[in-house]
């Protein structure tokens, strides 16, 4: 057993009332229909879309399933240019459509893939453009759409940090061809797993929601090679629980990254990142940035400093999705084409962020950075 503190892990998931849900769990055995678009999955559906403030919206099982099905669903060829700096679920995604991921740098202000570097990355076998608003930080979406209509481009936005994020009082999420997002148990929002995409028209929900249910347009009619993505009503009803309480949470991840900002600001060698003008954020993450020689110790020496103390942050994202075996033979993962996801991969540890954090929590993290 772990001596010391109470161990403080990196997040928490938001779980909703367990009498509430109950009911709804009870209502789903008295009515015997637990999938297949059943009553709460389209209630957690309408929902979802009036709270992101988005047209259309389909349900998934994950997070990663919507964004393999986004790359069928327009019929994505070639090769498509996305981030290094990301979950890998975003590369294997290209991977398992049987294209070419090509890794560009990033901006080291947002940590998101650096609009500049996008255009020398385009060859003509380019046929789409992959970026992840990285830590719920919006990317260039303006430059970004400039780009891909230049060369006629599909954009795909890997948003699965980005839920209720907004620029300009936008939803986020209304840019690019398509955008995924996932509710894992460590985000935000969490339906236990699950994942959704948002779509501009009707007709493109259609035919999503042919795709994640083998593609069954009717029940003889198959219409498109399909897979089985579709989420139950268990995930649905536990979704709509967590959609009534998922503001109070995000208000207590604020005051915490808030709590951060403040007592590290004037730490040599301690970088975090600000919000965004005119974004409302979700506070999902809190990453900082250790620069070793002002610092004076290095990001892997207080990630274990951390650990000994019962502190578990997360090295988010260590390493770089480009060094894994299955793609670091690329010619875009050369280092000295990813020189600021590099450094910033070398640098990050993501502080606990959650909204179960507790005043002396959040003292104890800062204590062990300061000291």
């Amino acid at each position: 057993m772990n001596s010391g503190p109470e161990i403080i892990t990196v997040t928490s998931p938001l779980l909703p009332d367990l009498d509430e849900y109950n009911k709804l769990l009870k209502d789903i055995w008295n009515r015997k229909w637990i999938t297949n678009n059943g009553c709460y999955h389209k209630q957690f559906e309408a929902k979802l879309c009036s709270y992101l403030k988005v047209p259309y919206i389909s349900l998934f099982t994950n997070g990663t399933l919507p964004l393999i099905t986004a790359l069928q669903a327009l019929r994505i060829t070639g090769e498509v240019i996305t981030t290094p700096f990301s979950f890998v679920a975003t590369t294997h995604s290209i991977w398992w459509n049987g294209l070419k991921p090509v890794f560009v740098d990033i901006d080291p202000t947002t940590c998101n893939m650096d609009p500049d570097k996008i255009e020398a990355a385009i060859t003509p076998r380019t046929s789409a453009i992959m970026p992840v608003h990285c830590y719920g930080n919006p990317c260039d979406v303006k430059r970004i759409q400039e780009i891909a209509d230049k060369y006629h481009l599909k954009v795909i936005y890997d948003a699965a940090h980005a839920f209720g994020v907004e620029k300009d009082g936008q939803s986020i999420l209304k840019y690019g061809d398509l955008s995924t997002l996932s509710f894992h148990a460590t985000k935000v929002f969490n339906t236990v797993e699950g994942g959704a995409m948002v779509m501009p028209d009707e007709s493109m929900k259609k035919y999503i929601d042919y795709l994640k249910n083998f593609g069954f347009a009717g029940e003889t009619e198959v219409v498109a090679p399909g897979i089985n993505s579709k989420m139950d009503e268990v995930r649905s009803a536990y979704g709509i629980l967590n959609l009534d309480i998922v503001d109070s949470a995000i208000e207590a991840r604020k005051k915490v990254a808030f709590t951060y900002r403040e007592a590290l600001k004037n730490v040599p060698g301690i970088r975090y990142l600000e919000d965004m003008p005119g974004v409302k954020h979700n506070y999902g993450y809190f990453p900082i940035f250790v620069d070793e020689k002002e610092y004076g110790m290095s990001r892997d020496a207080l990630y274990e400093k951390m650990k000994k103390n019962n502190v578990y942050g997360r090295r988010y994202f260590y390493p770089l999705i480009s060094t894994f075996t299955t793609y670091r033979g690329l010619e875009s993962s050369a280092p000295s084409n990813l020189q600021v996801a590099t450094l910033l991969a070398n640098q990050v540890i993501c502080l606990p962020i959650h909204h179960n954090l507790t005043d002396n929590d959040v003292n104890r993290i800062i204590e062990l950075i300061v000291s």
